[in-house]
């Protein structure tokens, strides 16, 4: 690991990026660091972790903390821990990026922006700016929010198109303290590339299966290998039911296929060398001590 040599003056710090589900908190995230390493979903709570992000530029080191998205609805024990996870990340970092939807502030935005802190400066980031019709409307809308809370700046971007990042990039590192770089100038995450790679096939088998996958659905890593430049990985898909199963096979297994080739490009792509990858499916109530392997995982 090589850490960027800190010239006076030089900034870094911790960002948590928070909103609603389906805002487009990692789509950001991963835009701003140039790299994937949290995944995307239409599904709600496709984050369930916290995932680090690290962009490094020669001025500031930008550590980028994704939390899952604040759950207004359905009290269960879950989406409290979604929720104690996102509070808890925003009494130790330096800013918060508070995401909303142009156009669309709801009663969710509302309880989300009920969390945030007041002595941690808070960028009010709106979203897919892009997709307003009219564009006189921004404005409005823009100031209807600030006016519920004294936020540092309000920056309106597009994630997605990368459309005014740079300009979030340069109001986020104002926020910045003077400290030297915490990680390596090549470093995007703290996550291991087992975690990433479980990441990633869970992200394909929401966005390939569906709304009738439960969400407690998960994958588990149980190998991975690393010979050379080649990696190769062996994931168990974990399901609540036998109708599950055939859900993620699919007919004649060309769902699972499908699960499995978008997977390994995505892998391919991050890691920046040959996956060889296989994927399975188990049925959580068949799999002896499934909860403890799970936690030893990391998977809780």
């Amino acid at each position: 690991m090589t850490t960027p040599t800190a010239s006076p003056g030089y900034r870094c710090g911790y960002i948590a990026i928070v909103g609603r589900p389906n805002v487009g908190k990692s789509t950001l995230m991963n835009e701003m660091i140039g790299a994937k390493v949290s995944i995307t979903s239409r599904k709600a709570q496709t984050t369930r972790h916290r995932i680090t992000g690290i962009q490094t530029t020669p001025s500031a080191q930008f550590i980028y903390i994704d939390t899952p998205g604040f759950q207004t609805r359905h009290a269960n024990p879950l989406n409290r821990k979604l929720n104690r996870t996102v509070t808890d990340t925003l009494g130790g970092v330096d800013a918060i990026l508070f995401v909303v939807e142009a156009g669309a502030f709801s009663e969710a935005d509302e309880q989300v922006m009920a969390l945030l802190p007041t002595d941690v400066p808070v960028i009010l980031v709106i979203n897919k700016a892009d997709q307003v019709k009219d564009k006189g409307k921004l404005m409005p809308f823009a100031q209807q929010v600030a006016s519920r809370f004294a936020f540092a700046s309000i920056v309106p971007v597009s994630a997605a198109k990368r459309f005014q990042l740079d300009a979030l990039q340069s109001e986020i590192e104002k926020l910045l303290p003077e400290n030297p770089p915490v990680f390596g100038e090549d470093d995007i995450t703290d996550r291991s590339e087992r975690f990433l790679a479980s990441e990633i096939v869970r992200e394909k088998l929401f966005r390939l299966v569906g709304e009738e996958l439960p969400y407690t659905s998960t994958v588990l890593i149980e190998k991975f290998e690393q010979e050379g430049n080649l990696r190769r990985v062996f994931a168990a898909i974990l399901v609540e039911r036998d109708s599950h199963k055939a859900m993620v096979i699919g007919q004649k297994g060309a769902r699972l296929k499908e699960i499995s080739t978008q997977s390994r490009l995505d892998m391919e792509k991050l890691f920046g060398g040959p996956v060889y990858l296989e994927i399975w499916i188990k049925v959580k109530s068949g799999w002896a001590d499934n909860e403890a392997r799970l936690r030893a995982y990391g998977y809780e």
